[in-house]
C-alpha cells in the first residue's frame, strides 16, 4: 500500500509541478495564474490538454512548440519531475499527518521560488506570504519540539540573512532575507542554521567551477534561490543524520 501511495503522490506531485511553473513565472509579472490558459511563449499557440501532460508532453514534442516549433525551456519538465519525486518522497518518508500536509506546501513554495528566481532573479513577497502563513498555521497544529523552535528558527533564518545584507552592503536580497524566515518556521533553530551552511558552500562551489568552465563571469550575478531550496531539503530529510555523523566522526 506504501508503493501505491508513494506513486501516487509522485503523480500529483507531476501535476502540481506544471501548475507551479505556471505560477513561478506569472506572478513575478503581476498576471493571472488562471487566464490565458498555457501557451506557447513565442507564438502565443494555446496548448491542447494532452499537450500539458507533465514531463511525457514535453519529450513527446521532443522540447519544440507543436506549432512553431520553437524550443520549450527544459526547466518545465525538469521542476515538474522534480516536484514530483519530492513529493513522493514526502510521503514515503513521513507518512499521512500534519507533518506531511507541511513538508509538501514546503515543497510547493520552494519549487515556484525556484522557477521565479531562476526568471527573473526574484522571489516573490506574495508566495512567501501565503505559503508561509499556511507553514504557521500548520506549526501551531503540530510544533516542534521544543514548541518555541519553529518560531525561534524563523527569527534566527530573518536576522542572521539581514545581518548579512547589512555587513555586505546589498550582498544578500531582501526576497532570500524573509525567505529564510518561512525555512525557519519549517526547520528550526538548529536546522536552518545548517541549511544556511549548505547553501552557501554549494553557491560557492557551483559558483567556482562556473567561472573557470567559462559559464559565468565572476562579476555576473546568479540567483541564491535554488541553492537555498536545494540546502534547506538536504537539511529537512538529513540534516538530523548529518549532524550526528559529524558528531560521531569528529567530536569523539
Amino acid at each position: 500500500m506504501a508503493a501505491f501511495y508513494t506513486i501516487f503522490f509522485i503523480i500529483i506531485g507531476l501535476v502540481m509541478g506544471s501548475f507551479f511553473n505556471v505560477v513561478g513565472l506569472r506572478v513575478p509579472k503581476k498576471e493571472s495564474i488562471v487566464s490565458p490558459s498555457s501557451h506557447c511563449a513565442t507564438c502565443h499557440y494555446e496548448l491542447m490538454w494532452f499537450e500539458l501532460i507533465p514531463v511525457f508532453s514535453y519529450v513527446a514534442l521532443m522540447g519544440r512548440c507543436r506549432k512553431c516549433r520553437s524550443r520549450i525551456s527544459p526547466i518545465y519538465p525538469t521542476m515538474e519531475l522534480i516536484t514530483g519525486l519530492l513529493f513522493g518522497a514526502a510521503y514515503y518518508t513521513l507518512g499521512f499527518g500534519v507533518e506531511l500536509a507541511t513538508l509538501l506546501i514546503f515543497i510547493s513554495m520552494l519549487v515556484i521560488i525556484v522557477v521565479s528566481d531562476f526568471a527573473y532573479m526574484l522571489i516573490p513577497d506574495k508566495i512567501l506570504l501565503v505559503f508561509g502563513g499556511m507553514i504557521l498555521i500548520l506549526r501551531f497544529v503540530e510544533p516542534l519540539t521544543p514548541w518555541w523552535d519553529a518560531l525561534a528558527g524563523g527569527a534566527i533564518g530573518f536576522f542572521l540573512l539581514f545581518f548579512i545584507a547589512i555587513v555586505s552592503k546589498g550582498g544578500m536580497g531582501g526576497g532570500d532575507i524573509k525567505l529564510y524566515a518561512v525555512i525557519g518556521l519549517v526547520l528550526g533553530v538548529k536546522l536552518t542554521l545548517l541549511s544556511f551552511f549548505f547553501a552557501t558552500f554549494l553557491a560557492t562551489f557551483i559558483g567556482i567551477i562556473g567561472i573557470l568552465l567559462g559559464l559565468w563571469s565572476r562579476k555576473q550575478v546568479i540567483p541564491f534561490g535554488p541553492y537555498i531550496a536545494t540546502a534547506s531539503l538536504i537539511a529537512y530529510f538529513w540534516g538530523n543524520q548529518l549532524i550526528a555523523l559529524y558528531m560521531n566522526w569528529f567530536l569523539y
